[in-house]
């Protein structure tokens, strides 16, 4: 372990290097291949199973359990924090959940519709252990980056990500394209396996150099477990007088949980409601929609660094949010794999941006203190309600109407009302 000052451009480029490990896992599992497996199970003519005696179609099953999931990620992730600020390592907690996730994707090679209450396991502990390793790499920021340096270093992290991402899926769109019939299915499971293998090799480059802190050597206690909820307490009662902050972190609530519930959804709405000409044409089209998002994404995000700098980030988040509300309202037009290439394009342009500057702009916002897991915290916290509650609400619309489409234009409101909050946060906030 290397011991480096705050700042220091190894540990920069160390913490950054983490998206480049973990990153495999939202773009393999979360948004390429496994939605396109997991598509492929079922007869498209028949896109329902029976699940603990309900019949329930596909992409809302699947929406209820990542909902499950994330929801599990915010009551937990308090705790952890708390027990993390109480020995004051954060490193043991981010590796603990890296290597929970990785496990898990390298245990989707079993997922079948045979056992697929074994499958979901796998699939629930995977986005656990992802999102649960963030809580503590994005609480890093403040304390390895100073102000100045963490837009910059943020949009590198994303960047990286889509990078390494992009790597991994085309290695594995290679395996699976060089195959036919069931053995892509079979390249598809094996692209799991890779998933969690690229994720705990990569992941120690990260941890060589990220800092630990002073243990603390007492028992934890029951009130030590509870600390978190109690930091969030503090921390919303904090809020009270800073307003900015607030306002920000509710424009943040509603603006992110469009955003992740459209990444999350993207594929499985491309797989059911594009007229694909056949499987193959189907799975092809949707991995190079998925690369094509990745590659445009590392661009978007250099430039959204860039105009923040010159703008603003509250009025570049404005202008995202305005764009974001455009292509939910155009999504609902569109029929054809050209129409769904070119809006592959345009999410690809602001979802980059929108991501890495909706973290450094809350990192800006903090107000001066040593303890940002707890801010950190109540971010994460945000967004995992964000997204159980976006999910549900896709789930439910498509589960009763039986098109995705209307969820996706309903996921518009949000970033309406994102937009009018955004407007609300003083303009000199970040002077």
């Amino acid at each position: 372990m290397a011991n480096l000052n705050k700042g220091d451009k190894k540990l920069l480029n160390a913490w950054a290097f983490y998206d480049w490990a973990n990153s495999v896992y939202s773009l393999v599992i979360a948004s390429a291949v496994f939605p396109i497996f997991y598509n492929s199970l079922f007869d498209k003519n028949n896109p329902y199973i029976v699940f603990w005696g309900y019949s329930l179609k596909n992409s809302a099953l699947i929406s209820f359990v990542t909902s499950a999931a994330f929801l599990c990620v915010a009551l937990f992730s308090p705790l952890l924090s708390g027990i993390a600020d109480y020995i004051r390592n954060k490193k043991i907690f981010m590796r603990f959940f890296n290597f929970i996730g990785a496990f898990s994707c390298i245990g989707l090679y079993f997922f079948d519709l045979n056992s697929i209450g074994l499958g979901l396991t796998f699939y629930f502990f995977g986005l656990i252990g992802f999102w649960g390793s963030l809580v503590f790499y994005n609480s890093y920021l403040p304390d390895i980056a100073f102000p100045e340096q963490q837009d910059k270093i943020s949009a590198k992290g994303f960047s990286l990500g889509y990078i390494g991402s992009v790597i991994l899926l085309v290695i594995n769109l290679a395996m699976i394209m060089s195959v036919e019939g069931a053995e892509k299915i079979e390249m598809m499971r094996y692209s799991f396996a890779m998933v969690g293998i690229w994720w705990i090799v990569f992941s120690q480059y990260t941890y060589f150099y990220l800092p630990e802190g002073n243990s603390n050597k007492q028992k934890v206690n029951f009130e030590v477990v509870f600390n978190g909820f109690k930091e969030l307490k503090k921390v919303w009662k904090m809020l009270e007088s800073e307003i900015p902050l607030k306002r920000y972190l509710v424009s943040f609530f509603v603006f992110s949980m469009a955003v992740q519930t459209v990444m999350l959804v993207a594929t499985y709405f491309g797989a059911q409601e594009i007229q694909w000409k056949d499987a193959q044409e189907s799975q092809t089209g949707l991995i190079t929609c998925i690369l094509l998002i990745q590659l445009i994404a590392v661009a978007g995000a250099f430039f959204t660094s860039k105009a923040s700098a010159k703008f603003g980030n509250i009025n570049v988040l404005i202008f995202l949010n305005a764009f974001w509300l455009l292509l939910c309202f155009f999504a609902y037009f569109i029929t054809t794999p050209n129409d769904f290439y070119i809006m592959a394009s345009l999410v690809g342009l602001v979802m980059g941006g929108i991501q890495s500057l909706g973290r450094s702009t809350y990192s800006k916002f903090l107000p001066k203190t040593e303890d940002t897991t707890s801010f950190f915290s109540f971010y994460d916290v945000s967004e995992k309600v964000g997204i159980v509650i976006g999910m549900m609400v896709y789930g439910l619309i498509d589960q009763i109407t039986g098109s995705p489409r209307f969820a996706i234009v309903f996921l518009g409101i949000f970033f309406f009302t994102a937009i009018l909050l955004l407007i609300r946060i003083p303009k000199k906030a970040l002077s």
